[in-house]
């Protein structure tokens, strides 16, 4: 099934208040895109305001449920600006009902040897640590949630570590790790599913940082998956907990 960002998927998503992380370009683009078509009010937090404000006008455009832009640069923010976060949802919405934890950055390939220290922190931060503290500091909205979500874009190298990847690779591993524990500390007494999903070869900018002599217009378009994030992230998948869903490239 391909789907377009632009087109609702039967309003799955009506009055489901959901936020992404990395919204600004990419997969976290196009689900943002996605989930509003299909009803979602979408939270979109990244680093860059003037891409933010660009999805939110092709949301807009779109004629889709209007959305929210929160700017944050993951890298640096403190345990207190997560808490700020918070409290920013709560004022307006009073809950949280998905997290798409979707932010990452690669910071190039290189060999343990030469790997620069202060880079491998950075991308741990990013990658890692942002993800606990926010998903910390989110909690409690959404346990809030009659039926809320917590989903996170994997990467096949956080199965099964690959030369050269680095701290990209450490930290989503690590991701997959956090994933399990807390499907597990959830799954009874809320209402929380939390899963892993990974995409295909996509057309991204960190694909493109991995492989730069790939052809990007071979790569997957992120919105043929789309129809994943959007099960994922809404009422059908209550009975999926602790999960890593690969999903397979789709031929052209």
């Amino acid at each position: 099934m391909h789907m377009s960002p632009t087109v609702p998927t039967n309003n799955v998503l009506h009055d489901r208040v959901i936020l992404v992380t990395g919204a600004g370009e990419g997969i976290g683009k196009v689900a943002a895109k996605t989930l509003a078509a299909a009803g979602a009010t979408v939270i979109l937090l990244g680093r860059t305001l003037n891409k933010l404000e660009k999805v939110y006008d092709e949301i807009e455009a779109q004629g889709s449920t209007h959305a929210i832009i929160l700017p944050l640069d993951l890298k640096g923010a403190r345990p207190e600006d997560y808490q700020q976060v918070s409290a920013l949802i709560e004022a307006q919405f009073g809950r949280l009902d998905g997290l798409l934890h979707n932010a990452a950055v690669l910071g190039g390939l290189s060999p343990i040897e030469l790997q620069e220290v202060k880079k491998w922190y950075d991308i741990i931060q990013t990658n890692l640590h942002a993800p606990f503290l926010l998903t910390q500091a989110l909690l409690p909205l959404l346990k809030k949630s009659a039926d809320a979500r917590i989903l996170f874009t994997a990467d096949t190298v956080g199965i099964k570590g690959q030369a050269y990847w680095g701290a990209y690779g450490v930290a989503k591993a690590g991701i997959i790790n956090f994933m399990q524990i807390l499907a597990d500390e959830l799954e009874a007494g809320t209402r929380i599913r939390v899963n892993a999903i990974i995409p295909p070869p996509t057309a991204t900018r960190i694909r493109k940082q991995a492989y730069p002599a790939i052809l990007h217009e071979a790569l997957q378009d992120p919105s043929v998956y789309m129809k994943e994030y959007v099960y994922l992230l809404g009422p059908e998948s209550k009975a999926v907990n602790g999960e890593i869903i690969t999903i397979k490239e789709t031929a052209k």
